[in-house]
């Protein structure tokens, strides 16, 4: 058995390679499957055990382990590891708290997570519950959310032949802010810093139209933000974009969208078929996420003027256009679907008091 050679199936080749490239995934569990793939590839138990670090007859049992089980060899068997400090008794109250919103907010939620520290709390961490944070949400109240929705996301998973998907925003107020004094470098100890006050400038809004296909963009900077505008972004991509191919834009409900003479231009260039996201669902629109990158970059600067902050953003897309990079959606529309109709539950309950 010592020498057993181990053969892999697709799917356990997949799963095994996907743990070694995994980053949340435990120390153990990536060496296990490193070892595993490296005894597949032909390599001695002796290699194997020199090149990872580990003893010879550590190799061995987990090579045994999967032989005799395949892949749920490689998972520790229950009751191992350390007991829990708490009773389960104690884990419910703390997690009830730790859930359950004061009376009256005389405390910020910060304070409210070190009071739980205090009670020995650290062994129910692993239920990943953080009182101490927030962030904004909305359920989409549109009642053709879900056609909407997989019209959207279709596009990314199946793209039509001979066509572009650009997925299209705007970034209105981008702020010419200029500190009032130079920010401290990132250092050893110590984090960059920037002065709370500034000097402002006025505000640019930028256009974008991200190529689903191959991440390249299609921008323009304007000072204003109406129809006006957005009307001139669209004879921007039909200049840019082969007359041989057909634009599917994908954007969110802002009134410059369909604007009367917007919609009159688009009549007129039957190519172009607007896709609209589900009112709330700015989410499903991959060009936020370069929005956000732009946002970051733009937020770590100083700009004296607005012609300052126009030349910096054209730098940053030539920079990303010269590098570009594709945001691919990956996430299953079903698995997607299952969560909001799990979080209209709870929000359904919670507004029932």
């Amino acid at each position: 058995m010592v020498g057993s050679k181990i053969a892999l199936d697709p799917r356990e080749g997949r799963e095994l390679q996907r743990r070694t490239r995994a980053t949340t995934i435990a120390v153990r569990d990536r060496q296990r499957a490193e070892m595993i793939l490296l005894r597949a590839a032909g390599m001695t138990q002796a290699q194997i055990a020199v090149r990872l670090g580990v003893s010879r007859v550590t190799v061995n049992d987990w090579c045994q382990r999967f032989l005799a089980r395949r892949l749920a060899g490689l998972d520790d068997a229950p009751g191992r590891g350390r007991k829990p400090s708490l009773p389960p008794e104690a884990v419910r109250m703390v997690l009830e708290k730790a859930v359950t919103p004061p009376a009256m907010q005389l405390s910020n939620d910060g304070a409210r997570g070190r009071d739980l520290a205090g009670q020995r709390a650290a062994p129910v961490g692993r239920h990943d519950i953080k009182p101490h944070l927030s962030r904004t949400f909305k359920l989409s109240k549109d009642k053709q959310f879900e056609a909407k929705f997989w019209e959207v996301i279709g596009l990314y998973l199946d793209p039509p032949e001979k066509a572009l998907v650009l997925c299209c925003d705007e970034k209105s107020q981008c702020q010419a802010l200029e500190r009032t004094q130079p920010g401290l470098p990132l250092g050893v100890g110590h984090i960059r810093t920037r002065t709370h006050d500034y000097i402002r400038h006025g505000t640019l809004t930028l256009f974008a139209a991200l190529n689903y296909l191959d991440g390249k963009l299609i921008s323009r900077i304007a000072k204003r933000h109406r129809h006006q505008e957005w009307l001139a972004f669209l004879k921007t991509i039909n200049r840019e974009v082969p007359a041989s191919l057909a634009v599917h834009l994908i954007a969110d409900n802002y009134a410059t969208h369909k604007h009367p003479k917007v919609t009159a231009w688009l009549s007129k260039h039957p190519r172009f078929h607007m896709h609209f996201t589900p009112t709330s669902s700015s989410w499903l629109n991959l060009v936020e996420r370069f929005l956000r990158d732009l946002t970051d970059f733009i937020t770590e600067k100083s700009f004296a003027s607005l012609g300052e902050l126009s030349e910096a953003i054209i730098g940053f897309l030539a920079e990303r256009n010269a590098n570009a990079r594709r945001y691919i959606w990956r996430a299953k529309g079903e698995d997607i679907l299952r969560k909001i109709a799990a979080a209209r539950e709870t929000l359904a309950a919670v507004q029932a008091g």
